[in-house]
């Protein structure tokens, strides 16, 4: 019997110190399923293999009622299933009004439109940014730096003084206010 096998003797028996030893073990053919999962999914998925791994691995190991695995085989057919239903869990999520579900990207280029538009889609630009500019002067100052100077969201954050990641948060926002604003206007 393998040490895998005889670890999870050990936590059906009611050791709690056994899954301790085990995710070294496994953690490598775990993290390798969850990479095979993850690289069926559509690009942009914000799901790690990481965070996949570890999720798995508390509803199998962690779940109040133990479970029992006849081998090292059954075990890892198991966190294999268990990784497909948080995968589908999170898409079902995602389908949700309250996650977004519905929503198309759209890619502000297209949207937000360079210097050779027509008068009429730069002055509906502009009424859009002067709005964000007065709700928001900080989201509408990101966005003169971004698409009129064609700063990096890096050298944005430099140049406000914000970190990199509030500098994303506050892009993202200005993005999808000046996507509702233009699709109002139209």
């Amino acid at each position: 019997m393998g040490d895998v096998t005889r670890i999870l003797s050990a936590i059906e028996q009611g050791d709690e110190r056994a899954s301790e030893r085990l995710l070294p073990l496994v953690y490598d053919e775990l993290r390798r399923l969850a990479g095979n999962w993850l690289a069926r999914e559509r690009p942009g998925q914000t799901l790690q293999a990481t965070a996949l791994v570890h999720e798995a691995y508390l509803r199998l190991v962690g779940a109040a009622q133990t479970q029992s695995w006849n081998s090292q085989h059954h075990f890892f057919a198991a966190a294999a299933e268990a990784m497909r239903r948080i995968l589908i869990d999170r898409a079902r999520r995602k389908l949700t009004k309250k996650h977004g579900g519905g929503r198309r990207r759209v890619d502000l280029d297209a949207v937000f439109p360079a210097c050779d538009a027509p008068p009429e889609t730069l002055l509906a630009v502009d009424e859009a940014l002067t709005k964000l500019e007065e709700e928001f002067p900080e989201h509408a100052q990101l966005v003169k730096l971004r698409h009129y100077a064609g700063f990096t969201i890096q050298h944005c954050a430099d140049a406000l003084r914000i970190s990199p990641r509030t500098a994303k948060r506050r892009w993202a926002f200005a993005r999808a206010y000046l996507f509702n604003e233009l699709a109002e206007h139209d």
